[in-house]
């Protein structure tokens, strides 16, 4: 079993997020979207424009050698531009996205424990995220806390509550 580790996001991580955006967006592979695609939507460079921002945070899993394999981040975003997952101001949402080779070998759960952990820290009480419904990462999330608060059409919104 290759070994990874998890550090701190920093400014000079954005274009790694936004393969990460695409990786999260693609998790089924015979409905890939071309990156080029995904990164020119409003949709998704929402989570990306204008890293790091004061309120955002995030970690960055690399393997062995140093590079980088996987990320979850947070941002709030504004009631009039929400995200996928968004349940109101001040409740952070999350992305996370793992190269598929890395899927399944702990890399989301580190990220994503290292990410509610850090926005615990940072005094929030909820952190939301958004998830297709057939996606696996499902049971990632339930067995971290993290329960259905809205569904939407063939995706649910999932709030863990921190405090």
């Amino acid at each position: 079993m290759a070994t990874f580790r998890v550090r701190p996001a920093g400014q000079s991580d954005g274009a790694f997020l936004g393969d990460m955006v695409v990786e999260a967006a693609n998790w089924r592979p015979e409905a890939a979207r071309p990156k080029v695609q995904l990164l020119s939507d409003a949709e998704h460079t929402r989570y990306l424009t204008g890293w790091k921002r004061p309120a955002d945070a995030g970690f960055i899993a690399v393997d062995a050698g140093g590079d980088p394999i996987g990320a979850a981040w947070y941002r709030l975003m504004p009631r009039s531009d929400p995200g996928f997952g968004y349940v109101g101001t001040g409740v952070p949402e999350l992305i996370i996205g793992v190269r598929p080779i890395w899927r399944a070998h702990g890399v989301g759960r580190a990220l994503l424990q290292a990410l509610t952990e850090q926005a615990r820290a940072d005094g929030y009480a909820r952190i939301s995220l958004s998830v297709e419904r057939a996606n696996f990462a499902t049971t990632l999330y339930r067995s971290e806390g993290f329960a259905v608060t809205q569904r939407g059409v063939g995706r649910d919104t999932m709030v863990k509550l921190l405090r």
